[in-house]
């Protein structure tokens, strides 16, 4: 593959010369104004205090949304380059250099990250455009673009970087954008606890990201993406399965994948717009990038790639369990942004056969999740800002438009074809029965379960009778939060028609990440029947439950333990408590004590004691000549006794 060093020079390869320094077309050179827009823009806003408050969300909107065109000139320029010739590398400055340890601050730009930084930019902006009527009431509107220009700006930086130290730092921007925005209304006490979890939690993952850096550097002498990919064949096995095994460490705790999901469903705590930013086109689709870009690294330990294929199908269950237990309309999304990333994991555990599918799912999980949390979004702001979907019901009729667009990202997400979710996950679960029977049928499984899931939530909201607080009103939300919700609908219908045929998404992605069709034992067509059998089924047991029937205004509470377990989040805070939290807290008492009273008591005992050694000798010192006589005297007798026994001894 031919390296462009953007804006300045080419490399060609497989040009007649190879070796040859061409010169290279211009555009390329704007890739670092992709991060610099967004971020001068939070700057400004955050500078500017109150000052800004009359037109920050202007500002905000507009520099995601130069980004946006921006990655569009990019994305057509990219697509004029040969195929083999379509890995921009941009150097801008010296970081680091000291000894031997070299780091530049340069950006990359291929057909993966541009496809992130297309997700990002465009679903960002259309989130930009609805958090102006979504916070218009909120004093602190300014502060809130800041964040999120700032989010935008850390995910385009972790996606552009060359090398994975600079990945971490957009790593870092991420967790710590994601935490202002989770805790954004930090004066609720449920606010500020859980954007204190999801900032610890995600700390366990970055110690592993931190780790295989510092290994890839000690093993390689290199922690560029080139230099790793050229080198891991000649390290010990061992060795890059460790490495794997840190880097899906790592990506767990950013994308919510077990056993670090926890911090998800409470970040529920921070505005809408911010869950739609982090379960559609940030914060938790990182961890997938990390693996399908160190894909070089997973190919060569099948141990690593195992155990990414045994988490991802693990979580894609589990947030399809809790999602089903779920009243709270964003916490049962987030359970299943937990689950559709765990097929996104699965996919890219699978090697050839799933990279480029898991791509391809997270693009399209990001148009109609994002429409799903911003439909959401609609809901709360036309019944009050309630989140309980036992309060909904009949909605269909009051909000035609948020029915609509919920609709069409209900159908994409269930996988009916031809919506977007249909081509990409069904290419998931054929690739899992090609490679992983087990994880086949659980995909498999896991697609029936989403099926119900969402029809529950389908029938709670927007169908059945009315179960409205007394005084409420649902009404249907300002065109500034309905025409993104349009567009977004639109994605969710042709988005992934799109990617397949238009763009070409496997070919596309295949020099980046390598592609190779799966052979599976079951035929596609079959495959494909069986899928739409168990789909059908799920979506027929939730709309008899909740659409045919009437549903209680308060939760049931003789129920199940499996329903038990699902509205408990399958105990994982409990699993954390009884294994982290409390024996944290009881050895961080132990020390205490320990440091408190042995350590402290050793050294101030010592100190006591020869004080009081000193007080006491201090008195020999009286000044009186007969004193210091007698101590002669009393001293020779000693010495005189002492060497008597001696002689005669």
């Amino acid at each position: 593959m031919a390296v462009i060093t953007t804006g300045l020079t080419i490399l060609t390869e497989g040009a007649p010369n190879p070796g040859e320094v061409v010169a290279a077309s211009g555009t390329f050179a704007l890739a670092p104004l992709l991060i610099a827009i967004p971020l001068a823009s939070a700057v400004v806003l955050l500078l500017a205090g109150r000052r800004a408050n009359a037109w920050g969300h202007l500002l905000g909107t507009a520099a995601s949304a130069a980004s946006a065109v921006l990655g569009v000139v990019l994305l057509v320029a990219m697509m004029g380059q040969p195929e083999d010739a379509r890995t921009f590398n941009q150097p801008l400055w010296t970081w680091i250099d000291v000894g031997s340890f070299s780091a530049d601050v340069a950006l990359q730009l291929d057909p993966l990250s541009i496809s992130f930084v297309l997700l990002v930019t465009i679903v960002g902006s259309l989130i930009h455009v609805y958090s102006v009527g979504y916070m218009a009431h909120d004093p602190d509107r300014r502060r809130f673009f800041a964040y999120l220009n700032l989010f935008i700006a850390a995910m385009l930086l972790l996606v552009l970087a060359d090398n994975y130290l600079l990945l971490y730092v957009g790593w870092e921007g991420v967790g710590l954008a994601s935490y202002l925005l989770i805790g954004f209304w930090y004066h609720k006490p449920s606010a500020a606890t859980a954007a204190k979890k999801a900032f610890v939690v995600n700390r366990v993952g970055d110690f592993g990201l931190s780790v295989a850096i510092m290994v890839m550097f000690a093993t390689m002498g290199t922690f560029s993406f080139a230099g790793v990919n050229e080198t891991i064949a000649a390290v010990d096995p061992d060795t890059v399965t460790w490495i794997g095994l840190l880097l899906l460490l790592a990506a767990c705790g950013k994308s919510a994948q077990f056993p670090l999901q926890s911090w998800l469903l409470d970040a529920m705590e921070g505005p809408t717009p911010v869950s739609a930013l982090i379960h559609a086109a940030t914060m938790v689709t990182a961890g997938v990038y990390l693996i399908v870009r160190s894909n070089a690294i997973y190919d060569l330990t099948q141990t690593a790639q195992l155990a990414v294929v045994l988490v991802g199908t693990i979580t894609l269950l589990m947030g399809a369990i809790i999602g089903t237990a779920k009243d709270d309309i964003k916490k049962g999304l987030a359970g299943s942004t937990m689950s559709q990333i765990g097929y996104m994991v699965l996919a890219a555990g699978l090697g050839p056969v799933g990279y480029v599918f898991a791509i391809f799912h997270l693009l399209t999980h990001g148009m109609f999740k994002a429409g799903l949390f911003l439909g959401a979004g609609s809901v709360m702001h036309g019944m009050n800002d309630d989140v309980n979907m036992r309060h909904y019901g009949a909605l269909r009729a009051a909000m035609v438009v948020t029915w609509a667009t919920f609709g069409l990202g209900f159908l994409a997400i269930i996988g009916i074809p031809p919506f977007s979710g249909f081509w990409s996950k069904d290419e998931i679960i054929k690739a899992a029965f090609a490679e992983h029977t087990v994880a086949g049928v659980a995909a498999l499984l896991g697609a029936g379960v989403t099926a119900f899931y969402m029809t529950r939530m389908m029938a709670m909201t927007f169908h059945g009778k009315a179960r409205w607080e007394p005084g409420v009103h649902p009404h249907e939300s300002p065109a500034v939060m309905t025409v993104p919700m349009i567009v977004l609908a639109v994605g969710s219908a042709f988005g992934g028609l799109a990617l397949l045929f238009v763009g070409n998404i496997e070919e596309w992605l295949a020099p980046v990440v390598g592609f190779e069709k799966a052979a599976g034992p079951i035929p596609t067509s079959l495959l494909i029947a069986m899928t739409m059998a168990v789909v059908v089924v799920g979506a027929v047991i939730g709309w008899r439950q909740y659409a045919m029937r009437d549903v209680p205004r308060m939760a049931p509470m003789q129920v199940s333990w499996a329903t038990r377990a699902a509205r408990a989040d399958l105990y994982g805070d409990a699993v954390n408590e009884a294994v982290f939290m409390r024996p944290g807290q009881y050895l961080t008492r132990t020390l205490v004590w320990t440091d408190n009273k042995v350590i402290d008591g050793a050294v101030n005992g010592t100190a006591a004691g020869i004080g009081g050694l000193s007080a006491r000798a201090r008195r020999w010192q009286s000044g009186y000549v007969r004193n210091y006589a007698l101590s002669m005297l009393l001293g020779a007798v000693l010495v005189g006794a002492a060497l008597a026994l001696v002689r005669f001894a």
